[in-house]
């Protein structure tokens, strides 16, 4: 009786295991890989740009300042209006200039008159030479006294030209085309020539120039860059301190020709049109400079890549098999919610953007297809 009793226990504890047990294997094999949505890489046109902060300074500028000592007596322009080349601005009292004038003109004079006198004696003593009338000595005398009466009037013909270009100093005019400031000085302000405050300052504002700055490092990109276009030229977009884009395009002109020790810039130096003045220097403003295309650039979004323990930029690819495979690549600028991708992946891999905490390297996968949303996620379609 008691061996029944243990042999139906044994058998009710075996049957229970097995029932425990036995379903497990079958619901493991039952469970369906994982689903991650996949982008499929495709080359693309891309626009090579580059974003500098820059300030704009005058194409020219002139600082007006006195050539000669004197009283103001009139300002002939109105503050802030565009003045031409040659206009006069500021005149100095020319009272003692005109005397000065007066008088080494009638130095000139006597000085002429004084050499006319010497060239007739010489002229004579020439003639009574040959009849021995006059002595050598005489003539060679006559001939030094003309020498000196003549470089006499050279000396006071100096003079007068020296005078005459003291007059026109006290008219001061502008040297170049452009708006003038405000006046620093006023009428009976007393004047010294070449004094270093400055009486008022003219700006070429049309074109205008654009000073922007560059890490080494990045010039020799961009160099790299604009030989690979067959133009060769950069234009550039001006973006202005409020947001808005301005309306005219500019060129990039130059770079200077050395780096700054110590930041390790280079100054790049744009040129923009400006007839109607919006553009004042000194204004803090961002640039777009257009240095060529990538006609076969992978674009890979931002929500797909991560980054390794030594810092590399990283994707998880499905491969032929539906398999996920890890890799390593190397990344450029940004493109709205996208990397440029550089190197290591190719047009028509499939990259998982959504998912990715679901799956490790290895795995087998299901594969749908990924869309932008509004907010620069994925979603699965």
């Amino acid at each position: 009786m008691r061996s029944e009793v243990k042999w139906l226990l044994t058998t009710a504890v075996a049957l229970l295991l097995a029932g425990c047990s036995g379903p497990e294997p079958a619901a493991q094999q039952s469970m369906p890989a994982p689903e991650v949505a996949v982008v499929t890489l495709s080359s693309t046109s891309l626009a090579l740009t580059t974003e500098l902060p820059g300030r704009t300074t005058d194409y020219r500028q002139a600082e007006i300042r006195p050539q000669v000592n004197g009283i103001l007596q009139q300002r002939l322009f109105t503050e802030g209006q565009l003045v031409t080349a040659g206009q006069v601005l500021y005149k100095i009292d020319a009272a003692p200039y005109q005397a000065a004038l007066a008088n080494a003109k009638a130095n000139l004079a006597s000085s002429k008159a004084v050499a006319h006198n010497a060239r007739l004696k010489a002229d004579r003593f020439k003639g009574l030479l040959g009849s021995k009338a006059v002595s050598q000595q005489d003539y060679d005398d006559a001939q030094a006294s003309l020498m000196q009466a003549e470089a006499a009037v050279a000396s006071s013909a100096a003079a007068v030209q020296s005078a005459q270009i003291n007059l026109d100093y006290t008219e001061i005019s502008a040297p170049i085309s452009g708006q003038i400031g405000r006046s620093l000085v006023t009428e009976g302000a007393l004047l010294t020539a070449n004094q270093s405050q400055i009486m008022a300052t003219v700006r070429q504002l049309d074109p205008i120039y654009l000073d922007l700055t560059q890490s080494s490092a990045e010039l020799l990109k961009l160099k790299k860059q604009m030989r690979g276009d067959s133009t060769g030229q950069v234009s550039v977009d001006l973006l202005l301190d409020d947001g808005t884009e301005y309306a005219q395009q500019g060129s990039l002109q130059f770079s200077e020709a050395h780096v700054d020790p110590g930041t390790g810039m280079v100054t790049l130096r744009a040129v923009f049109p400006n007839k109607q003045g919006d553009l004042l220097p000194g204004m803090f403003v961002r640039a777009r400079l257009h240095h060529g295309s990538d006609d076969n650039a992978l674009l890979v979004p931002q929500a797909a890549v991560s980054r390794t323990p030594k810092g590399q930029a990283s994707v998880l690819v499905v491969n032929a098999d539906n398999k996920v495979e890890a890799r390593v690549i190397q990344i450029g600028r940004t493109v709205a919610q996208s990397w440029q991708v550089l190197s290591g992946l190719q047009a028509g891999e499939q990259v998982i953007v959504a998912g990715l905490q679901k799956v490790r390297p290895g795995a087998a996968v299901r594969v749908v297809k990924a869309q932008a949303v509004a907010d620069g996620q994925t979603a699965a379609q």
